[in-house]
């Protein structure tokens, strides 16, 4: 099978494969459904991916290729600290609207097996360039000076950071109990209340961490 061919195969299988986990996540997914999606056999599919897992990491990580390189320019850009959190939580919600099947990947993995998520992190890091030392260093200085200047409470990037990612992804985690209750089982209100945590997160964090 020619280079390109093989290119073509294995992209081919991926858009499948992330159309398949995106409808029914992990454990819901089997090999043989995206072998016949993508109109293979089961052998030619674990040519390219011995596993369910191993497929389903080169998703994950393709999931996050344009989203690491942007969140980098983000950190260091030369932009006021509030479009900074602003802009971070825009494109983490977006990346999980695109893949809503993320944080329970996550969760699956620290439960089954918490090293392998940290070693398929690192790996991204290091696919994107991610200098992660450097940039918190750089949103560190940036946060002391809006300290100094009295317009923020003191808080390390690292707890910042932290306290935006959970908040962006609980919805996601528990999609079940707040579409199914809180929102009368209706994917379209739900979709919506999405959209509108994009605002309230940034204007939550943003309001939790100003003095006024």
């Amino acid at each position: 099978m020619s280079k390109s061919k093989n290119e073509t195969t294995e992209s081919h299988i991926l858009n499948v494969a992330h159309e398949v986990f995106l409808k029914k996540g992990l454990d819901g997914t089997r090999m043989q459904e995206i072998a016949d999606k993508a109109g293979i056999n089961k052998s030619l599919l674990h040519y390219y991916y011995r596993t369910k897992q191993k497929l389903f990491e080169k998703v994950f990580k393709l999931a996050f290729k344009h989203f690491f390189p942007v969140v980098k320019a983000n950190i260091i850009a030369d932009i006021p600290l509030f479009e900074k959190i602003e802009a971070f939580v825009e494109t983490y919600y977006s990346i999980l609207q695109k893949n809503p099947y993320i944080p329970a990947f996550v969760i699956h993995e620290l439960n089954r097996n918490s090293a392998n998520v940290a070693e398929i992190f690192k790996s991204i890091f290091q696919d994107n360039n991610m200098e992660v030392e450097l940039m918190f260093d750089e949103l560190d200085e940036q946060i002391q000076k809006e300290v100094k200047k009295g317009n923020i409470i003191a808080i390390e990037s690292r707890q910042l950071i932290v306290n935006i990612l959970s908040l962006c992804i609980f919805p996601f985690v528990a999609k079940p109990i707040i579409k199914g209750i809180l929102l009368e089982n209706d994917e379209l209100k739900y979709k919506t209340f999405i959209e509108e945590r994009k605002k309230v997160v940034s204007q939550f964090i943003i309001s939790a961490i100003s003095i006024r």
